[in-house]
């Protein structure tokens, strides 16, 4: 983020859905990102349900912010994915 750091958010009295998403996280937070950056601000989230439905999607639209493009679990642009994959390996075995 702007300055390195932003509180978590957390997901309390249900779960996450897409109009949960625009009101708790993309307007109040990634909106003021987009403006201080200005327009080279690219957007990362991930596939999860919640990050792509049409709401969300016309939402990023209308407020004028690029989502970068990427695949789900992929090791390459998401360095978690390696973690969890050497923690799995033992288990499994």
């Amino acid at each position: 983020m702007i300055n390195g750091r932003m509180r978590l958010h957390v997901v309390a009295n249900g779960t996450m859905t897409g109009q949960r998403y625009i009101d708790e996280v993309l307007l109040p937070h990634v909106r003021l990102f987009r403006a201080a950056v200005g327009d080279k601000f690219v957007f990362m989230d991930d596939n999860a349900t919640c990050h792509r439905t049409l709401a969300v999607q016309d939402c990023l639209d209308s407020e004028g912010i690029q989502r970068l493009v990427w695949p789900a679990r992929s090791p390459d642009l998401n360095p978690i994915e390696n973690v969890w994959d050497a923690l799995g390996r033992p288990v499994a075995g």
